[in-house]
């Protein structure tokens, strides 16, 4: 049974990268000084911080088997909730920065290159 015991490991290992993910979003948040490199830090708490743990809880529950019958429906959640995150954070993120891009309110100034203005730039 060592081998169910390393994918409990290995759970554990990826929780507590998701917590060390957080906690570095976190402060990239509060230091960050404009709105895009603030999404920059929310986006890897996104990713590091929810994905990563999301699939570690899984792996957690097949290697200790503590959930009984339950532990497959439970991993196929957490599993399929991951997915989910990595498929819209990045369509969302995309949507937030391009909003804010064109509110022109957000975007740092001046810009030493625009590759979204029109005629390809300066």
């Amino acid at each position: 049974m060592w081998v169910m015991d390393l994918v409990a490991f290995i759970g554990m290992g990826l929780v507590a990268i998701g917590a060390v993910c957080d906690v570095l979003a976190a402060i990239g948040l509060l230091r960050f000084p404009n709105f895009f490199l603030r999404m920059h830090a929310a986006t890897v708490g996104i990713v590091g911080g929810a994905v990563v743990p999301l699939i570690g809880v899984a792996l957690v529950a097949l290697g200790t088997n503590a959930l009984g019958n339950a532990t497959i429906p439970f991993v196929a959640i957490s599993i399929f909730t991951a997915v989910f995150i990595l498929i819209t954070s990045p369509i969302s993120t995309h949507i937030l920065a391009h909003a804010a891009y064109h509110s022109h309110e957000s975007v740092p100034q001046p810009l030493e290159y625009d590759a979204l203005k029109r005629g390809g730039g300066e």
